[in-house]
């Protein structure tokens, strides 16, 4: 019996929070804290009556430290599960650390202000260092690991499906498949259907940057760096069809180079149709993706945080998406001395999300992961010291967690291969 503080409101918390009201005599408790409290009480109400849960709100504005400091010492949680905005990372993490209690997220940090000269100094150094531009990396918050391992508390970095289910895939993969694993590709297909001529599936500020920004991969030892979705392949996913994918920069990347070293090459690609990528490149071309403020009309406006606020919000996009999505990894390497190739992944279908959870499948694809990350952290599971992605954790009792709760496992050991 466990309680779990919940910082987050959007759709992928509001998917973890009923994922948890579903596991009898795991999450007794549970604080939902937003910025937004009418949010909160909105999921709240929609719950009573409907799990034995305990739930309770708060709000709290996820940039302050002390607010989430007094805010964890108020409830005294067992766990706190950040599904706030990755630019919230930090300060949760240092309010972890002060009250003593385990962290875990599902995203890796990046800032809000890419300007700020602090961060830029850091991020240009890595630039050079590393040899890849994305804002978002790992450094930041690998930099906590000696303070979480003198804490004795646990720090679970990126427990959503990618990254976090691909990295249970690679480290499943690793374990009981390949004596060494040559080369990964992550892909990730959204087959569904929303209507609009254009919307993202999740926040529009992380979705939109990660997007527009170079692609880059792992291959040899080093990162090897591409202009923006300038390598495109199609792909025929199981139970999709035939889509275009590009290659993207993925924060798994990082962490699986590091955990499973063997690995000559590493590739992350992501489906778009050509109407997304049109929007895109024009919303690109006349400013709409810059995070720096511009003045109008007398007042600072950031112009993505304007067309956040003009688009759809993905919590919406539930009830009219069709479609599935299939993601996971294909690899290849080597077992018993013979060349090997094996492909994981899952599929998901949206409108069966919206019925359960009242979700769109991209939601869905990251709040169950979620829940099951924070189910193995309060079962004793997974109790390593310090911070920790997730192939550096056993695979197995998190993918039977998965299997059971919603996102079961497909295998293909006989997969066709990106070239």
């Amino acid at each position: 019996m466990s309680k779990v503080l919940i910082i987050g409101c959007g759709g992928v918390a509001s998917v973890a929070i009923r994922k948890c009201c579903q596991v009898s005599g795991v999450f007794s408790e549970i604080c939902i804290a937003s910025r937004t409290v009418e949010k909160c009480e909105k999921l709240a109400a929609d719950l009573v009556g409907k799990t034995d849960t305990k739930i309770t709100t708060a709000k709290v504005n996820a940039d302050d430290v002390q607010q989430v400091i007094a805010l964890i010492k108020n409830y005294r949680p067992d766990l706190v599960m950040n599904i706030a905005l990755p630019y919230q990372d930090l300060t949760i993490m240092d309010a972890c650390l002060a009250c003593g209690v385990n962290y875990m997220d599902t995203a890796n940090y990046e800032p809000e202000d890419i300007e700020d000269p602090k961060w830029r100094k850091v991020y240009e150094k890595r630039c050079k260092e590393k040899g890849f531009s994305a804002y978002f990396d790992y450094s930041w918050q690998w930099a906590y690991r000696e303070k979480f391992e003198k804490a004795g508390l646990t720090a679970l970095l990126g427990c959503g499906f990618d990254p976090g289910v691909t990295q249970a895939y690679c480290a499943y993969a690793k374990k009981h498949v390949f004596d060494r694993i040559d080369t990964i590709d992550i892909l990730d297909c959204n087959g569904g259907d929303h209507g609009y001529p254009f919307a993202t599936n999740f926040n529009p500020e992380v979705n939109l940057r990660e997007v527009s920004a170079p692609g880059s991969y792992w291959e040899n030892g080093h990162w090897v760096e591409i202009p923006a979705m300038s390598i495109k392949r199609e792909y025929d996913f199981d139970q999709v069809g035939k889509k275009d994918m590009y290659l993207l920069h993925h924060e798994e990347i990082e962490s699986i180079a590091e955990n499973i070293p063997e690995v000559k090459r590493i590739r992350f690609f992501m489906t778009f149709g050509q109407s997304y990528l049109t929007h895109m490149r024009c919303l690109e071309n006349v400013g709409m993706l810059s995070t720096t403020p511009v003045l109008f009309e007398g007042k600072e406006i950031v112009p993505i945080k304007f067309l956040k606020a003009l688009l759809p919000d993905p919590a919406s996009l539930g009830p009219r998406t069709h479609g599935k999505t299939n993601i996971g990894c294909i690899f290849t390497g080597v077992k018993d001395g013979k060349e090997k190739t094996y492909s994981i992944y899952n599929v998901c279908d949206h409108q069966e999300c919206y019925r359960e959870v009242k979700s769109q499948a991209i939601s869905y694809t990251t709040g169950v992961p979620a829940m099951c990350g924070a189910l193995m952290l309060l079962t004793g599971k997974w109790n390593k010291k310090g911070v920790h992605t997730v192939e550096e954790f056993d695979p197995d009792p998190f993918l039977d967690a998965l299997d059971r709760y919603g996102l079961p496992r497909s295998e293909n050991f006989d997969p066709k291969l990106v070239d």
